[in-house]
């Protein structure tokens, strides 16, 4: 109980420190202009907390999924009643419209950099990708495979090039048409020689064909009546060896039970620090065309070892949270991507779960996430759509170049379509959330379950 109170407050915290600081950039800047403010608003719906100050009305909502500073000047639904009234508000310069606007997103930037700061002096608990170049996996057609490399082997260079962790691997791949990777292995040092294909992947990164980094395949949830719960694998347990082999990642692990299929072989968890060897026999799923265990897995970005603490520079990550962003954004806009990137995106419910699990995990990895979040929330509030920050400096752009305002009847038409559009879109991936988590499935057939992050075995 305890616990579940901490945890509840901790993302209450995090999370309206976002949004706070989201608004109180825009406020601050208004009030630097001299416009009017009529609400400063953390949250939504009835107010559990109200005040009012110089004309100003501060409040906390019941609804703690936003905020907003009531600007009538930049607010077209005002312009248009005014327009009616025959009245006329105090005039704003376009120029300084499109400063409030962004100040938002830099009141984010700037808390990303203070949390950023924090993790590097303090450091935090890293995955196997951030610190090493250990092989995870290797698919078995691939070139890579033919010429040698094989999980668990560690990548030390890429086309003659030192290489730290997969990050630098993924970054010379990037730059070159094909990689010469030279690894250490047991029986010595292998070179493999791997073609890049010409084609980026959903979020623009051109990985090494058929070769994947280490990935713990955690267990999230183990489906009731399957043969991982027959085995005694519970929700927690790292699953680190199958049949005598080493696992490195969770693709190599969905490839060893399918070849594994109906017969009982030991597997070892990791489990509160000492292994524990089971016994499992996976189960063949006609509908995956594959055999199952029957877990879910963590998202590799939340299986960390605590015990492995690593201190990115803050330049460096905010540019990583940046970069998967506008590739994401990137691969939305692209047809041969747009499907991929849409399936892969989250809405405000499994946010919210994802830091309520940080927290739980450790109060660093929390700030990690938040970190990563109002890097998020900055880049998208740029976008120019109209019911966001980036739709009022478009709208103010055009009027320093027309010098003309756009109508305030259309763009209260506009807004409003736009907002029909955005909460139908926050509802679907909040919906989608819930189902993915395993909140709505009612199935009895525990093999057929959803799985957890588009991933199960």
């Amino acid at each position: 109980m305890i616990t579940t109170i901490y945890t509840l407050v901790v993302v209450l915290l995090l999370f309206g420190l976002t949004i706070f600081i989201h608004e109180l950039g825009h406020f601050l800047l208004a009030r630097h202009f001299g416009m009017q403010i009529d609400t400063f608003a953390i949250g939504f719906g009835p107010p559990i907390w109200s005040r009012k100050k110089d004309g100003i009305l501060y409040k906390i909502g019941m609804i703690p999924f936003g905020g907003y500073v009531a600007l009538p000047q930049m607010d077209p639904d005002t312009e248009a009643h005014a327009e009616q009234e025959g009245k006329q508000l105090p005039d704003v310069a376009p120029w300084k419209k499109i400063p409030v606007a962004v100040a938002g997103a830099v009141g984010n930037i700037i808390l990303a950099f203070i949390i950023a700061w924090i993790i590097y002096l303090v450091g935090k608990p890293s995955a196997p990708h951030e610190r090493d170049t250990v092989v995870g996996y290797v698919a078995a057609e691939s070139a890579a495979y033919e010429q040698g490399l094989r999980p668990g082997h560690r990548i030390i260079t890429v086309n003659g090039e030192p290489v730290r962790n997969w990050n630098d691997i993924h970054v010379t791949a990037t730059l070159s048409q094909t990689v010469t990777l030279e690894a250490e292995t047991p029986d010595g040092i292998v070179a493999v020689d791997i073609p890049i294909p010409t084609e980026d992947t959903a979020l623009g990164i051109r990985l090494i064909p058929g070769v994947a980094w280490v990935n713990y395949a955690d267990a999230a949830r183990v489906l009731p009546g399957s043969p991982a719960e027959q085995a005694g694998i519970e929700a927690g347990d790292r699953l680190v060896e199958l049949n005598g082999v080493t696992l490195f990642s969770q693709a190599q692990l969905i490839d060893l039970v399918d070849a594994l299929r109906e017969q009982t072989v030991p597997l070892v968890v990791k489990r509160n620090g000492e292994r524990v060897t089971l016994e499992v026999t996976p189960a063949y799923n006609p509908e995956e065309g594959r055999a199952l265990i029957g877990i879910a897995f963590s998202p590799p970005d939340f299986a960390v070892d605590f015990d492995k603490v690593i201190h990115p520079r803050p330049t460096e990550l905010i540019r990583e949270f940046s970069t998967l962003i506008f590739r994401v954004l990137g691969a939305l806009v692209t047809p041969s991507t747009s499907g991929m990137a849409a399936s892969a995106l989250a809405g405000p419910v499994f946010i919210l779960k994802s830091l309520w699990d940080m927290v739980q995990s450790s109060f660093i990895m929390a700030l990690w996430f938040t970190c990563l979040l109002n890097v998020n929330l900055a880049v998208l509030n740029l976008m120019p759509l109209p019911v966001l920050d980036g739709g009022h400096i478009v709208f103010a752009l055009w009027e320093v170049i027309t010098r003309r305002r756009v109508n305030a009847r259309f763009k209260v038409a506009l807004m409003t379509a736009c907002w029909f559009l955005l909460i139908a879109a926050m509802l679907f991936l909040a919906f989608r959330d819930v189902s993915r988590l395993g909140w709505l499935d009612r199935r009895t057939d525990p093999v057929m379950e959803e799985p957890l992050d588009a991933t199960e075995e």
